[in-house]
């Protein structure tokens, strides 16, 4: 998983954490030097816990009529999540507030599907 991560970081500087969750296992790493970087305790939590829920409830409203999750963002006060559904898991990617994480969901989960 540690390749995946890596060219992930590699598409923005305005990325600050990755997080990979396939198959039951987690991977996540943050860039070196962030300002106010979040805890890798309450990371760990948020991937096992709070990201697969709201994918599921996300996932379920959008399967209903609105043509499916393509990814959900959550706008903490010190930086933008995005999550994305995978096959097996989801992709959970840390931005800079200010940035558009929305413009890099399609790119993102085709890096993916190519594995």
């Amino acid at each position: 998983m540690t390749d995946a991560i890596d060219r992930i970081f590699a598409v923005s500087p305005d990325i600050r954490y990755v997080a990979l969750y396939r198959n039951g296992a987690l991977e996540s790493h943050q860039r070196p030097g962030l300002e106010n970087p979040s805890a890798s305790e309450s990371d760990k939590y948020e991937e096992l816990i709070v990201n697969p829920t709201l994918l599921k409830c996300a996932s379920q409203r959008g399967d209903i009529d609105c043509g499916g999750l393509r990814g959900l963002v959550v706008a903490y006060g010190n930086f933008l999540e995005l999550v994305i559904p995978i096959r097996s898991g989801h992709l959970s990617v840390g931005f800079e507030n200010g940035s558009n994480p929305l413009a890099y969901t399609d790119q993102l989960a085709s890096m993916l599907d190519e594995q």
